[in-house]
């Protein structure tokens, strides 16, 4: 049974930062990129940051370009997001997702997913 269970979520002020985890379980972790999205209240899943297999290559929103960094340790299953220079627009529930193959920034290429973690950056 595939698990991907985020943490590191919390309150924090704007300007802060926060790193993000996400442990894995159940598949074959180093064959499948790492995705991290996130979801306000009322709108929709966008997509945040992924990791390529090897944590290699990794690609960003442009919301979130310069300010966020993915990064994976393959021999822990975990991928992380580091996040600073938060704003009170990134408040959302971010979730990690795990992808075999497809266009990185398409939700619908990722077959499994965590339950989120929420991220609040007060103003």
């Amino acid at each position: 049974q595939v698990q991907l269970v985020e943490s590191g979520g919390r309150l924090v002020q704007a300007g802060g930062s926060l790193r993000l985890s996400c442990a894995a379980s159940g598949l074959a972790f180093s064959s499948y990129t790492m995705g991290w999205f996130r979801q306000a209240p009322g709108k929709d899943r966008e997509f945040v940051a992924a990791i390529s297999w090897t944590g290699g290559r990794t690609y960003y929103a442009d919301s979130v370009k310069g300010r966020f960094t993915g990064s994976r340790e393959n021999a822990k299953n975990t991928v992380y997001l580091q996040m600073n220079s938060l704003k009170p627009e990134d408040t959302a529930v971010y979730y990690c997702a795990a992808s075999s193959g497809g266009t990185y920034y398409n939700g619908r290429q990722y077959q499994y997913w965590g339950q989120g973690t929420q991220v609040t950056a007060s103003s």
